[in-house]
């Protein structure tokens, strides 16, 4: 089942200091209070330490260490990445068994040797929280966007562990819009890898190449979010073109039809054709006209917000808010947006049920949401 989600520009609570703390009122008057914990420099992605600090990547190429004070040191040992355009450091996370042996994940993008083209990389590096300072160590390079292409868009390159230990990765179209349907190249597709980069072999592509071995869905454009339910359910959304923006229920060997349909046309404007019109191709289980420009994903497991568990929490770009998801089986429906006028990067859970946002942007902050009035 599909749900189209029209949502016209509404005039919220949303008056928030330059710091400090304030109130965020959704379009259905529930209430959260946010706090500043910290600031960035074009922050793109956290993830949280076993003893509740915080791993803040930042663009241009740092990592940070935030304690739950907010107090901010460097980890050093990070390199060069090509930043700029929508490139640059992305993601970070841990190994589901971290504590044991210490290992963290990072996205970036990189430029090939001819210095004109660029793909989207994925390390992982070993980082002891027990010596200071910080610093990255044993890097290993487990996967290449292929082919690097020109521009600097829709790298994607999000990152998530599923309940089988495999990692997942998001590959964007690089908004080269036909390779997401072909299968001698990573793009426009989600990717399914054991732990050191190395291919299962169950999954579904077997017999279409090397690379497609990687694979475990096609026909993606631009991922900015990917989290697994308590079910073991892979969600994943995308940006649409103008508009269609998408919330998709990953399924293995499923194809998802871009760009041959979605539910947005061309910049141009030129029409294209939308899911209805092709059942061949995976139909998102919710969708957004107008584009919400969604960035950053966590399906909601904790108790301070009771009545959201189970639920996807969606960062928006465009929208400028933080987007509440009903998830009931295989279906999706948005319930409320929080607004207060500023972009939203990243969404994750904190260690007590509360939520951690990060806002886009030079002087980005990272705020903790908590339950209101």
């Amino acid at each position: 089942m599909r749900t189209m989600i029209f949502l016209l520009a509404m005039s919220l609570f949303a008056v928030p200091a330059a710091t400090g703390d304030f109130a965020i009122e959704g379009t259905q008057g529930t209430e959260l209070a946010a706090a500043e914990v910290a600031t960035f420099d074009e922050p793109w992605a956290m993830t949280f330490l076993p003893d509740g600090a915080l791993l803040v990547t930042e663009k241009r190429g740092r990592l940070w260490h935030v304690a739950p004070d907010g107090s901010k040191t460097e980890v050093q040992g990070l390199w060069d990445v090509a930043y700029g355009g929508q490139g640059g450091l992305g993601d970070v996370v841990l190994h589901p068994d971290f504590e044991r042996n210490s290992w963290i994940y990072l996205s970036y993008a990189e430029r090939a040797d001819d210095n004109a083209t660029i793909g989207a990389v994925v390390v992982r590096a070993k980082l002891d929280l027990a010596n200071r300072p910080l610093k990255l160590a044993s890097v290993e390079k487990l996967w290449i966007q292929k082919p690097k292409v020109t521009g600097k868009g829709h790298y994607s390159h999000r990152i998530a562990f599923g309940p089988d230990g495999k990692m997942f990765i998001t590959s964007g179209d690089r908004q080269k819009l036909t390779p997401a349907q072909n299968f001698d190249g990573h793009l426009g597709k989600v990717l399914r890898l054991n732990d050191d980069g190395t291919v299962p072999n169950d999954n579904p592509w077997q017999d279409r190449g090397e690379i497609a071995k990687q694979f475990w869905s096609v026909g993606h454009r631009n991922m900015l979010g990917i989290d697994f339910d308590a079910d073991g359910h892979l969600w994943v959304h995308e940006m649409g073109p103008r508009h269609g923006d998408e919330l998709n229920l990953i399924i293995a060997g499923k194809n998802y039809g871009w760009p041959i349909v979605s539910n947005g046309d061309h910049y141009s404007g030129v029409p294209i054709p939308d899911h209805d019109t092709r059942p061949e191709f995976e139909a998102p289980r919710a969708f957004w006209v107008p584009s919400i420009a969604p960035s950053g994903l966590v399906i909601y497991d904790g108790d301070m917000f009771p009545e959201w568990k189970g639920s996807a929490l969606m960062g928006g770009l465009v929208s400028r808010a933080l987007i509440h998801v009903d998830l009931r089986g295989d279906t999706a429906q948005e319930e409320e947006r929080f607004e207060w006028s500023e972009r939203i990067r990243e969404v994750e859970q904190g260690p007590e049920g509360d939520l951690y946002v990060l806002e886009d942007g030079s002087g980005g902050r990272l705020l903790r949401l908590t339950p209101g009035r």
